[in-house]
């Protein structure tokens, strides 16, 4: 039996908390996923307009096995620079590879695309970003707010306001998985009636209870009225509590995307730079990972990535243009 974790967020997983500073003046934020030990990382990245940062030396090929930190940003490119405040906040807290004199933190980073959301873009050259990524480590807890917080601040699904959304799921046998999203899709999180596309993976009455109704022609294909946008992107990371190798925690990453597609209509887009990090605790560490194994916590992964979407649409709040999810439906 699949149940919700006791807070049904990623940090529901021990070693793990989550940060979010953001500025609705500039309607954007920044996220941290911060380990309490080095774990392993991998990613996937499926969507057309992605922006990364080392994520090359998640490869299972690289030198490096354990990863210090892990940035999703609003801001596009400018958000990558929350990477470097994490850097340094980590650096001063001796957390890090031993390297010389300093410890130097690995944190990769990924973005999502929020500058046409009619915020305050006009910074000039003072990058705020850094500063959001300092003040997302303050505050990281093992307890967050979802919706427009964090990444999700100025984040968009479709016609909807999009958000921040995390969930978990605990099986019987210990196995644990954990989602944590930045839902900015292209596509259409919703059916024309406003139930969710993931409302059959629904724990514990999380999404409210909400079945379709009868769809009459077509299936609606997804694609939001007026000109395609400059970009989006779902950024995202899954955790399980397995003992994982880099190359398993790859595949990981490439089941865990399978939940985008589960909760959105169309997803993996041109438009969008969808990227899934994969993170393994390894707090389950007595147990030999088999492929069974790893293909169960991919599929456990999926439906808490699809539900993770969901649950960041029903806590966002309207903004800007784009209406809330309770507002038009709830």
């Amino acid at each position: 039996m699949i149940r919700p974790g006791p807070r049904n967020l990623i940090t529901d997983l021990e070693g793990l908390k989550v940060g979010n500073a953001g500025d609705l003046r500039l309607r954007s934020g920044t996220t941290v996923l911060l380990p309490d030990w080095p774990m392993t990382m991998a990613v996937d990245v499926r969507g057309g307009a992605p922006g990364t940062r080392d994520t090359e030396a998640l490869a299972p090929d690289t030198l490096i096995e354990r990863f210090h930190g892990l940035v999703l940003s609003g801001g596009s490119v400018f958000g990558l620079a929350a990477a470097d405040a994490v850097t340094g906040w980590l650096s001063a807290k001796g957390i890090g590879l031993p390297l010389g004199l300093r410890a130097v933190p690995v944190v990769p980073a990924a973005i999502l695309f929020d500058l046409g959301n009619g915020g305050d873009k006009d910074w000039g050259e003072a990058n705020p970003y850094p500063a959001l990524g300092r003040a997302a480590c303050e505050a990281a807890s093992r307890d967050f707010a979802l919706g427009n917080v964090g990444a999700g601040m100025g984040a968009k699904a479709g016609s909807l306001k999009g958000g921040l959304g995390s969930a978990s799921a605990f099986g019987d046998d210990g196995l644990q998985v954990g989602a944590l999203v930045g839902a900015n899709p292209f596509g259409e999180a919703v059916m024309p009636d406003g139930t969710f596309w993931a409302w059959a993976l629904e724990l514990d009455g999380e999404l409210g209870g909400r079945v379709p109704g009868r769809i009459d022609g077509p299936l609606p294909d997804g694609f939001p009225p007026g000109p395609p946008p400059v970009s989006n992107t779902v950024i995202a990371a899954v955790a399980t509590n397995l003992a994982l190798t880099k190359a398993q925690a790859k595949r990981l990453a490439m089941m865990a995307h399978d939940g985008i597609a589960r909760a959105v209509r169309p997803a993996h887009t041109p438009f969008d730079g969808d990227t899934v990090f994969a993170v393994a605790t390894g707090a389950l560490d007595r147990e030999v990972v088999t492929p069974r194994r790893l293909a169960e916590a991919g599929a456990m992964a999926a439906d808490c990535l699809a539900r993770a979407m969901a649950r960041a649409l029903l806590a966002a709040e309207a903004l800007g243009d784009k209406p809330s999810w309770r507002q038009i439906y709830g």
